[in-house]
């Protein structure tokens, strides 16, 4: 029951602000910023991100946020991160993540790739039902943020002035894809094709980078040659 009691944490609301704002920054917060961001009291926002830290849902740390080093650096201040932990609540249990680790593990084993991406592309295309393709990387974003991929836009290879991507902080499917990564990021890939449209100005392409989705989304115009 420890998953139910991590996530009952979430019912305050100035907690779960908290934590929003610091999942949401995708590096570490320390507790003035947090405690900005959220509208609260410094010592306030500390008690709530201990708390989180202590049920598992942060991880905390330490480190001086001036960026500088030696005499007159002042002292480490307490950082937070989100926890690498997975939370899920189950009432009965069930047990998906087993099933879908054995059905990854008979199509890799029998050489479905294809036809599994075939499946996931069409089932993108059922989600995304009558409407049109997306319309550009702001819609795009629309669509992930509501099926949890955690989307932000960033400067393509992370260059300033670069093309615009959107990187995605979550993956729905990062239990199983760590076990079998070609097969499930391959299925992720044409699931967010069918999903966004592969006829639009939106492109989906692989570009994994540790602790992220493994797919990228840019304005198909940028490779155009």
């Amino acid at each position: 029951m420890k998953d139910i009691d991590a996530i009952a944490v979430l019912q305050d609301p100035v907690r779960r602000r908290l934590y929003e704002y610091v999942v949401a920054q995708g590096r570490e917060v320390g507790r003035n910023e947090a405690a900005e961001a959220a509208g609260v009291a410094r010592t306030l926002a500390a008690h709530h991100l201990d708390k989180l830290t202590q049920v598992g849902l942060l991880e905390s740390g330490s480190r001086r946020l001036t960026g500088r080093s030696g005499p007159g650096a002042g002292r480490p201040a307490k950082v937070y991160t989100r926890a690498r932990v997975e939370r899920s609540v189950s009432l009965p249990a069930r047990d998906y993540r087993t099933a879908a680790e054995l059905l990854a593990e008979a199509a890799e084993q029998a050489g479905l790739d294809a036809v599994l991406c075939a499946a996931a592309r069409r089932r993108g295309e059922g989600l995304r039902g009558s409407a049109e393709p997306c319309g550009g990387l702001e819609e795009a974003v629309e669509v992930l943020a509501a099926r949890g991929y955690e989307p932000h836009v960033e400067a393509s290879g992370g260059v300033e002035g670069g093309a615009p991507v959107v990187r995605m902080r979550n993956c729905p499917f990062h239990a199983v894809a760590e076990r079998f990564p070609p097969l499930v990021c391959g299925m992720n890939l044409a699931l967010l094709e069918g999903l966004i449209g592969a006829d639009g100005p939106v492109r989906a392409r692989m570009d994994a980078r540790p602790g992220e989705c493994c797919v990228v989304l840019e304005d198909s115009k940028n490779n155009e040659h």
